[in-house]
């Protein structure tokens, strides 16, 4: 049984990742515009990396706390299709972003417990899909990538009123499982598809896709 399972290949920084993402059959690519991480781009190396990106790979820059004068550059040097929000950003800065670029919003939102889950409520009415990542670990100097997953059990069987998507530590060997788990219908990945930090394998990226869309293992 194979199932429409939308994937995201995130922190591409080659042309070749950008095309074994699309030759996958990813529907998302993800730029990291994030100076500590080892997936950073400049916006240089952005717009040529996106202006090759394969038709049907929809271009997802990341961003974290990112200034307005940083996202007018961004949005004007590099085609993009959404702009990813992982930083502390309030929910009156998501709708600030989305009314001033006119690009669709995903906002990222850590979960560690129970107690995480009222903040994705907040950002239901202003971003046009959520990202429910893993929490990073207290004073980590990556908000995401940091190839941990959360209890999936928190949000097994939750219906949301947006579009959502799983992220935080997902691999080729447990996507189907999370995604059984979950009743997620997107799923995204950075560290899982690598074999270093920052360099993805297109093994590892085509394995993944296949697993999320794949058979559904029984738990």
């Amino acid at each position: 049984m194979s199932m429409n399972i939308a994937v995201k290949i995130c922190g591409l920084t080659q042309a070749s990742d950008v095309q074994a993402a699309a030759r996958a059959g990813a529907v998302y690519g993800g730029f990291v515009f994030f100076e500590k991480s080892p997936r950073h781009l400049t916006l240089d190396r952005a717009a040529v990396l996106a202006a090759e990106a394969p038709l049907g790979l929809a271009k997802v820059a990341l961003t974290v706390n990112a200034e307005d004068a940083f996202l007018d550059a961004l949005v004007s040097q590099v085609p993009l299709d959404m702009l990813q929000l992982h930083g502390r950003e309030s929910p009156a800065r998501v709708a600030e972003v989305k009314a001033r670029y006119g690009l669709p919003v995903m906002k990222a939102v850590g979960v560690a417990d129970e107690g995480d889950l009222p903040a994705l409520e907040s950002y239901f009415k202003v971003a046009d899909q959520i990202l429910v990542d893993a929490k990073p670990p207290k004073g980590a100097a990556l908000p995401g990538g940091n190839g941990l997953a959360f209890d999936w059990r928190l949000i097994a069987g939750r219906r949301w009123p947006v579009p959502w998507m799983l992220a935080g530590g997902l691999t080729p060997d447990n996507v189907a499982q999370a995604v059984a788990m979950t009743g997620a219908r997107q799923v995204d990945v950075s560290s899982g598809v690598e074999s270093a930090p920052g360099v993805k394998d297109d093994a590892l990226i085509a394995a993944f896709v296949t697993a999320a869309q794949d058979k559904i293992p029984t738990l």
